[in-house]
């Protein structure tokens, strides 16, 4: 990722988070939750890794390129298994992934992701990472879904209870990993604005 590290190393840390805790409930739930919970864990950890500081950790020229294949498989999964929401964040992936060898000084020959060392003034001449239309297109998909997920997580009023009152949220298992998603999402849009 580019940009200055510590923004990095923080979507590192809320990735990784995200994804270890979805992970930790692959076998838990029904079968619907469980492969809910092995998709948002393959993106989270995928993200984490993705996120991870150009400029601190050199990573191999052919990272991307396994990106492209791990998430490309995953999207067509995510389709056929008819989940739109992780079909275009690995389709987000692969976008990026590719955004990452396409990048003048960023393919395989020049040292990959890792060729990314400057500053944020340096690489405004460089030119955009991916298409700006499509890039765009995805950080307005991802506003939305993030603000539209927050608003679901949101305590509502009980039926029976006065407007004033809110009832009491509870720390099950579908709020945190509606919470999960949505740190996600804003990771994925901040990964999306460093492109």
């Amino acid at each position: 990722m580019h940009g200055p590290s510590w923004v990095g190393w923080l979507l590192v840390l809320l990735c990784a988070g995200a994804g270890a805790y979805c992970l930790s409930n692959v076998r838990r739930g029904t079968a619907a939750q469980r492969r809910e919970a092995r998709g948002e864990a393959l993106m989270g950890l995928g993200m984490a890794v993705m996120a991870l500081p150009a400029a601190t950790v050199v990573q191999p020229s052919w990272t991307p390129w396994v990106f492209a294949v791990v998430f490309g498989a995953a999207g067509l999964w995510a389709l056929l298994r008819r989940h739109p929401h992780h079909a275009v964040g690995a389709a987000a992936m692969v976008y990026m992934a590719l955004a990452m060898v396409a990048v003048p000084g960023g393919g395989p020959l020049s040292g990959g992701h890792a060729a990314h060392t400057g500053s944020m003034e340096e690489m405004g001449s460089m030119g955009p990472g991916g298409l700006p239309l499509l890039t765009g297109l995805l950080l307005a998909y991802y506003a939305v879904y993030v603000v539209a997920a927050g608003v679901r997580l949101a305590p509502t009023a009980a039926p029976g209870m006065a407007d004033t009152e809110i009832a009491p949220v509870r720390a099950a298992w579908p709020e945190v990993v509606g919470a999960c998603r949505v740190a996600m999402g804003i990771g994925m849009f901040a990964m999306l604005l460093t492109l």
